[in-house]
């Protein structure tokens, strides 16, 4: 059963609003007795009951334009005939427009009226010589309101007509990147999350004597450590972070001993969430604590709109990413993946007959250097594909990573885990991931190792990522080799400290670490203690 058109949706309102015209032209007429009039209502019962057989779907449902022509000038002579007897019938007039309307847009609803204002004036000047100004009001009125009815009839069929759009995502989404571009040239404090986390403690630490601050900003349904201010050591820090799931979900803040947690909003909402433990001679009470968590509200405002910017760019960089990482995955194992080992089945086919013993060694030497392109593009597909979206932790992303790794390469690879339930933030984890990929694929490719060692311990907002290697270490820089920068670019993207150094036992080890409190001159610091990295 096919759907029904726009023209048969039409057609049926079409219907409708002639029985219901025609209803209120006949009830006034009925009801006064008006036997001059009774005539014209019944042509136009007449007329309208020919164009609704005419105009069905298998009859002039290509000459619909030429038929709502028809009925204006039918209407318009029916009601300048009827002028001189009653004026009743002029509600007809509507009917006409709206119908044209409905079908032709705008366009149609002004001809119709003009159709059928010409048709009554030139009936109502053949027959009484014109109208009277109480005939002329009369058809004013209802023509303007056939008019307005059938404008309005134009502009609702005219977004129902258009068809939807399938670039206008796209088309969107283009005007929303050019003016984020042209925006951030304007960003002064910049798009770090970290920066303008350090930048709310330092507010708070003006008035609050706190011996540990954090900032905690949602991660999915949870809360994730953003930064961490500790300032006396011999206190606890995490003791205040139970209050941040209440004070997120109340959008008030909490007080409890001497731990004490606020919300950084926006006219979004919750941005973050500070929570703070007292120095150990303070009272809540004694230094109006209440007083200045609820004028933290206005007074962080700025911030937390700079914070909601950072935090919304990092997550549209992260899936735009992610989606080209996913692409290009498909494309490889789909295009050079498969190409590649159709040559290796050709070169099978011609080693089971080979011409010469030479011709064998030559084909085995081929195959053994097919087999090896076909475990790099796997190596690099899986690199590509590795990400921690979801539920996977980081340190179960990294396991997952060397598993596959070491079954493609045969070199042993242990991953040793140690993480809180607490998560880093998904760009954190995601450029922590891909330093370790670059760490243990140089290690298979470059050093001849046999066995590497990953360590990962997280504690939010802190982490460190530890890659060792008991291979050849460091070699001379090759000029098309970049793992070393890229390392470096990854790490300063996330205020972490990247180490790569010789081992005195042999090999090569690579150590991650983001600190609690990034210090203020320079959060990455990229240090290498011999020659790059290849």
């Amino acid at each position: 059963m096919k759907p029904p058109t726009a023209a048969g949706s039409y057609d049926r309102v079409a219907v409708v609003a002639r029985l219901f015209t025609l209803l209120t032209v006949a009830a006034p007429v009925l009801w006064a007795r008006d036997v001059a009039a009774l005539p014209y209502v019944l042509a136009l019962a007449l007329t309208w009951g020919l164009l609704t057989l005419l105009q069905g779907p298998r009859r002039l449902a290509g000459w619909r334009s030429t038929s709502d022509l028809l009925e204006a000038l039918l209407v318009g002579l029916l009601c300048g005939l009827a002028l001189q007897h009653s004026l009743a019938p002029l509600v007809a007039l509507v009917l006409p427009p709206f119908v044209s309307g409905l079908r032709q847009g705008f366009r149609g609803a002004v001809q119709a009226l003009a159709a059928e204002l010409v048709m009554l004036v030139g009936a109502a000047g053949v027959v009484a010589g014109g109208m009277s100004s109480q005939q002329g009001a009369a058809v004013y009125a209802w023509a303007g309101t056939g008019l307005g009815v059938g404008l309005a009839a134009g502009f609702f069929s005219s977004g129902a007509r258009s068809e939807p759009d399938p670039l206008a995502p796209y088309r969107d989404a283009r005007a929303l990147i050019r003016e984020l571009l042209d925006l951030s040239g304007g960003l002064s404090a910049g798009l770090d999350p970290v920066s303008l986390g350090q930048e709310i403690l330092g507010t708070v630490l003006d008035d609050v004597p706190a011996a540990a601050l954090a900032v905690h900003v949602p991660r999915g349904a949870d809360l994730t450590p953003l930064t961490r201010r500790v300032v006396d050591p011999e206190v606890d820090p995490t003791s205040g972070d139970v209050l941040a799931p209440v004070v997120m979900a109340s959008r008030q803040h909490q007080i409890s001993g001497r731990a004490f947690a606020f919300p950084v909003t926006t006219d979004t909402g919750v941005v973050a969430v500070v929570t703070g433990v007292l120095t150990g001679d303070q009272l809540p009470g004694r230094i109006g604590l209440p007083a200045l968590l609820e004028r933290y509200t206005e007074q962080l405002a700025p911030t937390a709109v700079r914070l909601d910017t950072a935090l919304l760019f990092g997550a549209l960089r992260d899936a735009a990413t992610s989606e080209e990482r996913r692409r290009l995955a498909r494309e490889m194992h789909d295009g050079v993946a498969q190409d590649i080992a159709s040559m290796g089945y050709l070169v099978d086919t011609l080693a089971a007959t080979p011409a010469s013993p030479q011709q064998a060694e030559q084909l085995r030497l081929l195959r053994d250097a097919i087999t090896s392109v076909v475990a790099e593009v796997r190596r690099s597909v899986l690199t590509l594909r590795s990400s921690t979206d979801g539920a996977e932790s980081l340190g179960a992303a990294i396991g997952g990573l060397a598993r596959h790794l070491s079954a493609v390469s045969g070199v042993a690879i242990t991953v040793t885990v140690d993480e809180q339930t607490t998560r880093l933030r998904p760009e954190v984890e995601a450029e922590l991931l891909r330093i370790a990929q670059e760490a243990m694929n140089n290690a298979v490719r470059h050093s001849q190792a046999t066995q590497i060692d990953v360590e990962c311990r997280v504690d939010p907002p802190e982490a460190m990522l530890v890659v060792r290697d008991n291979g050849r270490g460091l070699q001379g820089r090759r000029s098309d080799s970049h793992g070393l920068e890229i390392m470096g670019e990854r790490a300063r993207l996330v205020g972490a400290d990247l180490t790569v150094a010789n081992r005195r036992s042999g090999g090569v080890e690579v150590s991650v670490r983001i600190p609690g409190e990034p210090p203020e001159d320079s959060p990455t610091v990229v240090r290498e203690k011999e020659a790059a990295l290849s």
